[in-house]
């Protein structure tokens, strides 16, 4: 069982398959969540309240806060790209997709929105115009992506990761095929802007970075994660969910085994492992001052139709102890390894 005193559900949680949640950048008490039950729920969770909730036609499979903590952005099956006012739960439309919107990342360093779909396509957006300013085809699907400083970092099908730097987008700053050997599921940046982390359905996890010369590469490694030995098999689960520690730069990842586990990537050691959560973890995302972590507990259907646990957010306060390196910083070494 989990420890409550450190843990608690929030209430009215979305029904049906979470897709995203995340905290706010500059306020540990507001949390965003998207589901496929159509909704965009605004919660409180130092009051554990429901505080805005808007629903659509269609599920929604991203949201992000915008440059205030009254705005937030999403996308879904209804193929538009939206702006909400979380105050007045009013909505503005900016522009549209051809499929479905995968992915929407704010940037305080442009004032613009970047967002991700299955039309193969990443599209900028600024809110003062009424389309797209910058339109860039992909070779893939867009699967997850994220944003830190001036990279952005797009996963696809395919195993293929494209990076970009926002200042310039004439072309991808980088190019690359994962060290991954199955379908990406999450891409995470690091705090410190070195790098990234994916993550891919077959339970493992690979560092990545951005400087391309050999001592830095040479720190790149995957390693396996979320697995159990059930009747001497080992079974091994996707790795839905990353989350980097903003203080420390440890991360946590998330499985459809219903485990979260803390990682010191640097030193290559898990940090913790938390008891089983009742079903597998869709979203993971810790408060900007590291303090707490929000985990969604939802189905996210990789076995097809099954019975299932309700979904839930948990919101866990974090000790010191749960996500500090455990040693200091050391040589990565050569190649690749596994924790």
């Amino acid at each position: 069982m989990q420890d409550q005193s450190s843990q608690f559900e929030i209430a009215d949680p979305p029904t049906d398959g979470i897709t995203n949640i995340t905290f706010s950048p500059t306020d540990s008490r507001l949390l965003l969540a998207s589901s496929w039950d159509t909704t965009v729920r605004l919660y409180n969770v130092e009051e554990n309240r429901l505080q805005t909730q808007v629903k659509h036609m269609g599920g929604i499979l991203d949201t992000c806060f915008g440059n205030d903590n009254n705005t937030a952005y999403h996308g879904g099956l209804e193929k538009k790209v939206t702006k909400l006012d979380l105050e007045t739960s009013t909505e503005q439309e900016m522009g549209q997709h051809d499929l479905p919107v995968r992915c929407v990342r704010w940037s305080s360093e442009t004032n613009n929105l970047y967002t991700g779909s299955w039309d193969k396509t990443l599209r900028v957006w600024d809110e003062r115009s009424t389309e797209a300013v910058q339109k860039h085809d992909l070779p893939q699907k867009v699967f997850s992506m994220d944003i830190s400083n001036n990279r952005l970092v797009v996963a696809m099908a395919n195993r293929q990761i494209f990076v970009y730097d926002i200042r310039n987008m004439t072309e991808p700053w980088q190019t690359c095929e994962t060290t991954l050997r199955y379908m990406l599921k999450s891409i995470r940046c690091m705090p410190n802007g070195e790098g990234y982390a994916c993550s891919s359905i077959e339970g493992r996890v690979a560092l990545e970075f951005f400087d391309m010369s050999p001592e830095q590469q040479a720190r790149k490694y995957a390693f396996k994660s979320h697995r159990q030995t059930i009747n001497d098999t080992e079974v091994v689960y996707p790795v839905n969910a990353l989350a980097f520690h903003p203080i420390y730069g440890t991360f946590a990842s998330g499985g459809s085994d219903g485990i979260v586990s803390v990682w010191d990537g640097v030193n290559r050691k898990r940090i913790r492992q938390f008891p089983r959560y009742p079903d597998e973890i869709a979203s993971l995302s810790f408060s900007h001052d590291g303090k707490k972590l929000a985990i969604a507990s939802s189905y996210t259907f990789d076995e097809g139709e099954r019975d299932h646990q309700p979904d839930a957010i948990f919101i866990k306060t974090l000790d010191e102890n749960e996500c500090k390196p455990r040693t200091p910083n050391n040589n990565l070494g050569n190649g690749t390894a596994y924790v």
